[in-house]
């Protein structure tokens, strides 16, 4: 199975590019690698400088890239629930959408872009094509969810397993006191089935995020003193979820200055008292510094130089 390798952070702070020079350094080893974003913001393919679609795009030799398709997540998912709305209206209960979906809205019916997130984790981190796959993810609060709603997910299947197996007890009972024992024969199993693959996946997703042999997510901030608190609580976050978080990557380090610039040098040794800072506070993680190429090399040029120094 590949190594899977997330990133993630706030936004703004340049997640997209190190997990797509991530995939480069990769395929620059030698391996087939994959760059997956679950941004519903997807900004992937303008780094790349190429248009990707729900498929994996060959980018270059050993390096291939997706951007996931949203409303792929929710067909399979509301389909089950759908069901479960038949199953309350055979036994007399009317429960449209709308009530179905407040039902659920303590968050067991996620939205699509975070189903189809779960989904592509899944199906690419299984598939034995890739020696790697990367996963560019949305900003902090939207990777949180993602990372909860495995059980979340889970919960709501097992709920809506309940209730039909209750619903349907009680179905086959009025039937057979009224037409006899045969009347509740011939029950179709198949969206039983379907309940139990989506639980199935959702439990294969939670054990890939949490399998520190093959899984390490990557924090990514900017060397600022602002952004302490808030990496702190995530990388808190990440290991109360058991999401195994071992790189912090400070992006957009001051290196090469003008020395002849006081403001530059200022901002430089500001930088370094943050950088200080972080070393102390996350004194358990590997601190990997990007140079700040803002104005001085884009494109593909940028690319190439963050991928050397994202695995210096």
């Amino acid at each position: 199975m590949p190594a899977v390798v997330l990133y993630g952070g706030k936004g703004g702070v340049g997640k997209t590019t190190c997990a797509a020079a991530s995939g480069l350094a990769a395929a620059r080893r030698g391996e087939e690698a994959l760059v997956v974003s679950t941004d519903p913001a997807h900004s992937l393919g303008d780094v790349f400088e190429t248009e990707l679609g729900g498929d994996p795009t060959e980018i270059r030799d050993g390096l291939a890239a997706v951007e996931t398709d949203p409303a792929a997540g929710t067909a399979q998912y509301e389909a089950l629930f759908e069901a479960l709305a038949d199953d309350l209206d055979g036994a007399g209960i009317d429960l449209d959408e709308a009530g179905l979906r407040e039902l659920f809205k303590s968050g067991l019916l996620p939205g699509s872009d975070e189903l189809a997130a779960l989904a592509n984790i899944e199906r690419y981190a299984e598939d034995d094509r890739w020696d790697t796959v990367v996963f560019d993810t949305a900003p902090t609060g939207h990777t949180l969810r993602l990372l909860d709603l495995p059980e979340a997910v889970g919960t709501g299947v097992k709920t809506a397993l309940s209730v039909r197996e209750q619903v349907s007890r009680k179905k086959d009972a009025a039937k057979t006191m009224l037409f006899g024992p045969y009347a509740a024969m011939g029950r179709d199993d198949e969206d039983d089935a379907a309940f139990t693959e989506i639980l199935a996946e959702m439990e294969r997703v939670a054990a890939i995020l949490r399998d520190p042999e093959r899984t390490e997510f990557r924090v990514v901030c900017l060397p600022e003193r602002l952004v302490l608190a808030e990496t702190e609580r995530l990388v808190e976050q990440l290991r109360t979820a058991a999401v195994p978080v071992n790189t912090l990557v400070v992006n957009r380090v001051l290196s090469d200055i003008d020395e002849d610039c006081a403001r530059c040098s200022a901002q430089r040794e500001n930088q370094q008292a943050v950088l200080a800072e972080m070393a102390t506070t996350f004194e358990e993680l590997e601190l990997v510094e990007l140079p700040d190429l803002t104005g001085r090399e884009d494109g593909w040029a940028a690319l190439e130089r963050i991928a050397t120094a994202i695995v210096e």
